[in-house]
């Protein structure tokens, strides 16, 4: 039987891990079906610890069958400053005339954007996702990495800023692995295949996806 996506606690015995997309609220955050979320205090809590100065309209958006280990961060763009003068000192932030006076400003400042990861990322411990940024499918963040650019399909990094480790797979079986796109794949046609798609190629997994087709309704 396939794990139910719309339960909070998939792991009864284990409180710490928690399914995200029924707990999450807020409607500039979207979470995928089997993203979970691994934290032995207040895991259920995500939508408000772990998700930063999202103060704004910019939303963030991560895909199905991600892994977040305890205490990775997404700062929002909230969390920026202006710093188009003299201050980096946000001035507006606690009303008064002061917001009054400078209110155009920090409405006026660019936006980063929405902050968007694909599907079946793992984030290790402490790992910070900055504003704005784009993290591809299947990629790896290893623990403490403070990601503040793009991140391709299925690369590796590491580091403060994060940089490219290595590549899961060449580019080959990286285009294959998408397009085959196991991620959007029935619950039950996982389940049937999920020996080889913990264990095989991505040529592997595109066969299955020739027998039986794409995407959900299969």
């Amino acid at each position: 039987m396939s794990p139910d996506p719309t339960t909070a606690h998939p792991l009864p015995a284990r409180e710490r891990v928690v399914f995200l997309s029924p707990l999450v609220t807020s409607p500039n955050i979207a979470l995928g079906e089997y993203t979970y979320y691994d934290d032995p205090d207040g895991a259920a809590d995500f939508e408000d610890r772990n998700v930063l100065h999202a103060y704004g309209p910019e939303r963030l958006i991560i895909g199905e069958y991600c892994a977040i280990a305890s205490g990775t961060t997404f700062l929002m763009a909230g969390a920026e400053h202006p710093t188009m003068g003299v201050p980096t000192y946000p001035l507006t932030m606690f009303g008064g005339r002061r917001a009054e006076r400078t209110l155009d400003i920090v409405t006026g400042m660019p936006s980063r954007g929405d902050t968007v990861v694909g599907n079946d990322v793992w984030f290790g411990y402490r790992a910070t996702v900055m504003p704005g940024v784009r993290i591809g499918d299947g990629a790896v963040i290893a623990a403490a990495a403070v990601v503040t650019a793009d991140i391709p399909p299925c690369t590796v990094v590491g580091g403060n800023p994060a940089r490219p480790i290595g590549q899961r797979f060449d580019d080959a079986d990286v285009e294959l692995l998408r397009r085959a796109a196991w991620w959007d794949w029935s619950a039950d046609l996982v389940t049937e295949h999920a020996r080889t798609i913990m264990a095989r190629t991505p040529a592997d997994i595109e066969r299955i996806v020739t027998e039986h087709g794409r995407g959900k309704s299969l």
